[in-house]
């Protein structure tokens, strides 16, 4: 196990900055920047942004200097580097494309759900979560579309972000009440979006409930993600939750994970079965030991 810091060569903000990577776990990474004094708000979903004045003080701390193409292989081979795509800031583009592909002519509202997707105090649920939704909706409903509404839903369903469970997504379903009836979009079609969004507060859609399933199967797709992808779920969502402490964190996390794994059927249609069901087993089980 060993901490990785490239040159402070990187411009922002008045100053130079270097990156601090793990070759080995991100809970690793975590220990070493909270003992060496540095801000949650620094780590950039795979590496911690340090500027130059703290460069001396890492080193001395344990950290190994090398250049930044070696620190990029090392990030790179320990399984643990975010491709670009899957950043946050990254994705304006490919989901405004999308969200114009779902309600043309209302671009308006499109930048404002991905204001509030890409707010700073997001780490998990953010505008990658949203992009990730989407493309498991694909995977469940291809080569057909998925249905608008929900992908409507999936749009809406963290729109409202907050921390509070039952909270955020009743906050969520008001919204998307209140902006779709301004679209103009049909009371029913409105109605169905809201519906969708307030039931991935316990993804326990009722028997036939086909809306209802595929919005619920690819809300909970990163739980079927291969390990290192599972590893930065898990540490985003400690990072939404920064304001909790680390007992109440833990102990809140396994209730959750426990109610995950008392689902019956934790996924619903036989396709996120199959792509998803035996790994998220696996990962909530080594999760909860």
């Amino acid at each position: 196990m060993a901490l990785y810091l490239d040159p402070p060569l990187w411009p922002a903000h008045g100053t130079v900055f270097s990156h601090l990577v793990s070759d080995t776990s991100l809970a690793e990474l975590h220990a070493f920047a909270k003992a060496a004094g540095i801000p949650g708000r620094a780590f950039d979903g795979d590496h911690y942004d340090v500027p130059e004045r703290r460069y001396q003080d890492l080193l001395s701390a344990g950290a190994i200097p090398v250049e930044a193409r070696i620190l990029v292989r090392k990030l790179i081979a320990s399984g643990l580097r975010i491709p670009a795509r899957e950043r946050s800031k990254a994705l304006t583009v490919p989901l405004l494309e999308r969200w114009n592909s779902t309600l043309p002519g209302h671009e308006e509202l499109g930048f404002e759900l991905l204001e509030r997707w890409g707010e700073g105090h997001r780490k998990y649920h953010s505008r990658t979560h949203l992009l990730a939704v989407l493309e498991a909706l694909d995977l469940l409903t291809g080569p057909a579309l998925t249905p608008r509404p929900v992908t409507l839903a999936a749009w809406f369903h963290d729109a409202v972000y907050e921390g509070i469970a039952g909270h955020d997504e009743e906050q969520s379903a008001s919204l998307a009440e209140d902006r779709l009836a301004i679209a103009g979009l049909p009371k029913a079609v409105v109605d169905e979006v809201a519906r969708l969004v307030r039931l991935t507060s316990t993804h326990s859609p009722e028997p036939g409930d086909h809306a209802g399933a595929l919005l619920c199967d690819a809300d909970l797709s990163i739980l079927g993600a291969e390990p290192a992808a599972y590893a930065r779920y898990l540490s985003a969502v400690r990072e939404d939750y920064a304001h909790v402490s680390d007992a109440d964190f833990a102990s809140g996390r396994a209730s959750v994970v426990r109610q995950l794994l008392a689902l019956d059927p934790l996924f619903h249609s036989e396709r996120a079965q199959g792509l998803w069901l035996d790994a998220a087993r696996r990962n909530l089980e080594a999760e909860l030991s």
